[in-house]
């Protein structure tokens, strides 16, 4: 059967209106999809940001946390540090109690011996002589029991540590620096020096 002219313009009407219709569902379609993928954008963007929020604040923690240990372990060595410095004090203190007594007691024991130097001229003087020199003897002791050491210095070579030079003198025979003479005893309270030997030098 042959078709007309008009049933062939009706057919591609038709036709036209088919391939609209589906090119509008296809672009609906796509509408549809980016819709769609705004919204999980969208979606994706919130859920981020909270945890963004979240890593923060735990690094902020973190470094919290840590400044608060670094002040503990000062804080810690500082005490540390107390305990060590007050067991050297009263170690030190243990251990020089005596020097206050002893300090004040040198000064009787170079009255002693000035007074022991004396030339004894009757029996009753040297009677009192040797008990002068028991006192001396027993107090010399009494201060050693303490600690208290005598500074040698006779034929030593000079030391500014433990030897206060006052005066000089000239023996070829010894060499330089040596002490010639002891003038006055020093002496230490164990390692400490309470007072130096006054003594005289070789230049």
């Amino acid at each position: 059967m042959t078709e007309t002219k008009a049933d062939l313009n009706d057919k591609e009407v038709v036709e036209n209106d088919s391939t609209v219709e589906e090119t509008t569902a296809v672009e609906n379609e796509n509408e549809t999809n980016v819709e769609q993928q705004a919204v999980e954008t969208d979606d994706n963007s919130t859920a981020a940001e909270p945890e963004n929020e979240l890593e923060t604040e735990v690094e902020e923690l973190k470094a919290k946390l840590q400044d608060e240990e670094n002040k503990y372990f000062r804080l810690l060595a500082d005490y540390e540090n107390f305990k060590r410095r007050a067991a050297l004090d009263q170690e030190a203190l243990q251990k020089y109690r005596a020097q206050s007594v002893v300090t004040n007691l040198i000064p009787v024991l170079d009255n002693f011996e000035r007074a022991l130097n004396v030339e004894s001229q009757t029996e009753e003087v040297k009677s009192m002589m040797t008990g002068m020199d028991m006192i001396y003897r027993t107090l010399v002791d009494a201060l050693k029991a303490e600690g208290l050491v005598e500074i040698e210095a006779l034929d030593k070579e000079f030391d500014p540590n433990f030897h206060q030079a006052i005066m000089t003198g000239a023996d070829e025979e010894k060499p330089s620096g040596i002490v010639l003479e002891d003038l006055q005893k020093g002496y230490m309270l164990k390692d400490r020096v309470l007072r130096p030997s006054m003594v005289k030098v070789n230049e």
